[in-house]
């Protein structure tokens, strides 16, 4: 099943095309990863995918229905975002942050109901974020921080949540620990996660459906063993892969070991030794 489309989506910083006649569908219940360069343009798509920013042509569709054509707190209640490095005001603790995911639900001013604290507590609980209810955001750890912002979104109590490179700037421990949180949530909930994702094993151990971008464009989609081949690494990365299946999960495994093209100028360059030297060899043997 289908529910989120993009259809001839063109995206511009003032007038710089960054996206060029984009389509894609994004799987329903699963975990979706966006791979590219730096500068490639993924971030781009999934802000304009989230409502951040607004398209120049086409349109993104849910449900049949351009999200950029309905109501910020109608979106709100469809799908959440975790945007890159986000931030937080000074002392705002876990419980104070997580409440706004309520917002998209509260009228006027309202405080929150029965039902609104019952979800917060359901999200904190979920993220194993229990311990640290009362604790100011600013003094977790990366990881902890990662975790409370998930929850936030979750407290959104919507179908799809997009991350923004959720795992920059964490260690490894807290990297595994962000994306086995969005792992567990996708399985017992059936939530469609859309993620921004750097580390090419993590995308193909994590994600269900992976989405390569190159210049705006898609230039490899499908299942990880579909995007993760030599060719298209080649081509969107610029660099030559070992695809090798992980002794764990039997999933791609990329081993990079040189650009793209390298080899060649190595062969060319020892090839043009060997001519300089062959003249010396002759003059050594007179």
């Amino acid at each position: 099943m289908i529910r989120l489309t993009t259809s001839q989506l063109n995206i511009a910083y003032e007038n710089r095309l960054i996206v060029d006649n984009l389509n894609v569908a994004i799987p329903q219940g699963k975990i979706t990863a966006l791979v590219g360069a730096n500068g490639s343009g993924k971030s781009t798509i999934l802000k304009t995918m989230a409502r951040i920013m607004s398209p120049v042509n086409g349109a993104v569709m849910l449900d049949g229905k351009s999200i950029h054509k309905q109501s910020t707190r109608e979106v709100a209640k469809q799908l959440a975002i975790l945007p890159q490095n986000p931030t937080a005001p000074d002392g705002l603790t876990v419980s104070e942050l997580v409440s706004y995911g309520r917002f998209p639900y509260q009228k006027g001013f309202g405080s929150l109901t029965r039902e609104d604290r019952s979800i917060i507590q359901w999200s904190i609980e979920s993220t194993r974020m229990t311990e640290f209810v009362d604790r100011p955001i600013d003094q977790l750890s990366g990881g902890q921080r990662q975790r409370a912002w998930i929850a936030m979104a979750l407290a959104q109590q919507t179908d799809i949540l997009f991350l923004d490179e959720p795992t920059t700037f964490l260690d490894m421990a807290h990297q595994l620990e962000v994306l086995e949180l969005l792992q567990e949530l996708n399985a017992s909930s059936g939530r469609t996660i859309i993620m921004v994702v750097h580390d090419l094993n993590h995308a193909s151990r994590y994600a269900h459906h992976m989405i390569a971008i190159k210049a705006g464009k898609v230039s490899g989609e499908g299942a990880p063993s579909a995007v993760m081949t030599p060719d298209v690494l080649r081509d969107v990365f610029g660099i030559e892969a070992d695809i090798i299946p992980d002794p764990r999960t039997g999933l791609p495994l990329c081993l990079p070991y040189s650009l793209a093209g390298q080899d060649k100028l190595s062969a060319e360059a020892n090839h043009e030794q060997e001519e300089v030297n062959l003249p010396l060899m002759a003059i050594a043997g007179a």
